[in-house]
């Protein structure tokens, strides 16, 4: 079940349908309707071909205007693009370039570790994260024609795991699923994760370098539940957050969840 949610994407990374998971009270997310991944700007047209299929007619990408610039996304087909930055600049390093992660992260072997703790905080208490994942649910909310939503950022697994998270959270998904669906992330990049700690090695790179370069690559299970546990402590659950942090009324709930379950 779980690898039968990757989508065949060929030129990109982290492409996974969110259908199929039950909630609390019996239902199940539509298979083909919600679409969470990493980065559209390198797909080739048959990647592009599976998201027409789909029917994706919203794009909604969290990186910041600067990751947006230098990788534009391809969009599918006849799919509207929207812009909603969870950070002004890439807090989470996913489109930064060997060079400057190891001119930050040489040092301390738990520098990349310790700085996704922060940026997974960040995610849950800044205004401009707030304004983002409020537009989110906006778009979502909005889409009364029953296509499919795909939404992502750079890597497709912090900002877009957070997105996925309050998404999955609103449809009574409970948490311990909605934490495998976030940790799914290290399995299907596992392959492109180790090429690239492989690279660093053969190229004797420090050991703190290539430590902090698996720690800003994937996600753990000590990163999300920073978020929760930052969530919990505020406002006492999730449900509570979306309601009073993110604004979505009771009746927005039961909107979304008629939309996209079955």
């Amino acid at each position: 079940m779980e690898y039968a949610r990757l989508l065949p994407i060929q030129n990109g990374h982290n492409f996974r349908d969110l259908g199929g998971y039950t909630t609390t009270d019996g239902h199940t997310v539509k298979w083909g309707h919600l679409i969470r991944s990493g980065h559209l700007n390198t797909l080739d047209q048959h990647d592009l071909d599976i998201l027409d299929r789909l029917q994706v007619k919203y794009d909604l990408d969290f990186r910041a205007p600067e990751e947006i610039t230098s990788q534009p996304d391809r969009v599918p087909l006849g799919a509207a693009y929207t812009s909603l930055p969870v950070f002004q600049t890439d807090e989470t390093d996913a489109s930064h370039s060997q060079e400057q992660i190891m001119a930050e992260y040489s040092g301390s072997s738990d520098a990349g570790y310790n700085h996704m703790l922060d940026v997974y905080r960040d995610m849950v208490t800044t205004p401009q994260a707030k304004k983002s994942y409020q537009a989110f649910f906006s778009h979502l909310l909005g889409n009364s024609d029953h296509n499919a939503v795909l939404f992502h950022c750079t890597a497709g697994k912090d900002r877009t795991g957070m997105g996925a998270v309050f998404l999955l959270s609103a449809l009574n998904v409970d948490r311990p699923t909605i934490i495998r669906d976030y940790l799914l992330t290290n399995s299907v990049t596992k392959n492109y994760v180790e090429s690239r700690i492989k690279k660093i090695k053969q190229a004797g790179l420090s050991t703190a370098f290539a430590e902090n370069t698996r720690a800003l690559s994937t996600v753990s299970p000590d990163y999300i539940n920073t978020a929760l546990a930052e969530i919990d402590n505020q406002y006492g659950s999730v449900n509570n957050y979306l309601h009073q942090y993110l604004e979505i009324s009771a009746d927005q709930m039961k909107d979304l969840q008629k939309l996209y379950l079955d």
